[in-house]
């Protein structure tokens, strides 16, 4: 498909491009009046998730305010556990929550396999309606979590401090752990791919809670799952390429078995310096963020400042896609995204020349 900004697609690969591109982790989200307004009409967060209509229109509010290189599928990263039935729902100021969780050998080995086509088509469908309704005016970014990530809300039954569950049960019973680490990682594979043929252009995997891991658990049991993942995907969609995006939160120490995966860029949290993460794995990956989400909260001189910043130490060429460290928390001001995003777009030209 030929797009008509296709800045996003080519910073991953590492190509040239006029400006850097830039969007933003949740940019579809309760920052946005327009945003709170469907999620109403829709009833709760998983109607909302489960509606491709719905799920199309939050997708696109974004890019009719802000010049959003990308927009990102609307959805959640726990509709794999709960196709695999075990009742997702959303608790008022809580956050996700499980009605079944796994505690045990058995409970991993009761999940059944998940059948996307079936259980999940909710979100394809919604891809192919936000592809039709983009019109080919940017790339439509598909995601999914990492399975450990998965894993810990799976045995948390929610989001937890200290994890101290799921680290019990990796520790106690890293054969049950392997055996739900294989399970999800390849209905991640299954999603992803479905996603893909459904019309997405990049993907980004979250592995959110990766950085509560030890070096030697994380490479065992994070890393070792999602490069199966990027080994499995479909890379090639009608002639394209689709980049594939490895984010680890608080991975900053392990950006080189990262690169070492076969993904095309790395996102990185704010605790990163961009500058020493590209020294070290070159032109190996393409870069993505990383701008600490609550200087948005700042002042539009401070958000300006700090974008230059970033981009100073990121240099000059192409593979920097910027993003902010995480997602963008619901009290920010609608404003101060725009001044972000044109802050990006205004002072990076000089850095593609």
């Amino acid at each position: 498909m030929e797009l008509k900004n296709d800045r996003l697609l080519k910073a991953l690969m590492g190509q040239p491009v006029d400006m850097t591109p830039v969007w933003m982790m949740r940019q579809a989200g309760r920052y946005l009046p327009e945003y709170r307004q469907t999620r109403k009409q829709a009833g709760d967060f998983m109607a909302l998730c489960q509606n491709p209509e719905l799920a199309c229109e939050v997708t696109l509010q974004p890019l009719r305010r802000y010049a959003f290189d990308a927009a990102i599928l609307f959805s959640d990263i726990l509709t794999i556990p709960d196709a695999m039935g075990l009742g997702l729902y959303f608790a008022e100021g809580e956050g996700p929550k499980f009605r079944k969780v796994i505690r045990s050998v058995a409970d991993v080995e009761a999940l059944p396999a998940v059948q996307v086509q079936d259980s999940l088509s909710y979100v394809t469908d919604a891809v192919s309606l936000i592809v039709r309704e983009l019109n080919a005016s940017v790339p439509l970014i598909g995601f999914s979590g990492s399975p450990w990530t998965l894993a810990t809300y799976m045995i948390e039954g929610g989001g937890s401090k200290d994890f101290r569950r799921s680290k019990q049960f990796l520790y106690d019973h890293p054969e049950a752990m392997h055996l739900l680490l294989t399970r999800l990682a390849q209905a991640v594979t299954d999603y992803l791919n479905a996603q893909i043929k459904a019309g997405v252009q990049a993907v980004q995997i979250f592995d959110t809670w990766g950085g509560i891991l030890s070096t030697p658990a994380y490479h065992e049991f994070s890393l070792h799952y999602m490069q199966q993942i990027v080994a499995g995907l479909q890379r090639q969609q009608g002639g394209d390429t689709v980049p594939v995006i490895l984010f680890t939160k608080n991975g900053g120490q392990w950006l080189d078995s990262l690169a070492s995966t076969g993904c095309d860029a790395l996102g990185l949290d704010w605790t990163v310096d961009i500058g020493s993460a590209r020294q070290q794995v070159g032109t190996k990956v393409a870069l993505q963020g990383n701008m600490d989400p609550a200087i948005l909260y700042a002042s539009p001189v401070a958000i300006e400042a700090e974008v230059k910043r970033i981009l100073s130490s990121f240099g000059s060429g192409s593979g920097h896609v910027f993003n902010l460290g995480h997602g963008i928390t619901p009290e920010v001001d609608p404003d101060h995204v725009s001044v972000f995003v044109d802050a990006v777009h205004e002072f990076s030209a000089q850095y593609h020349r």
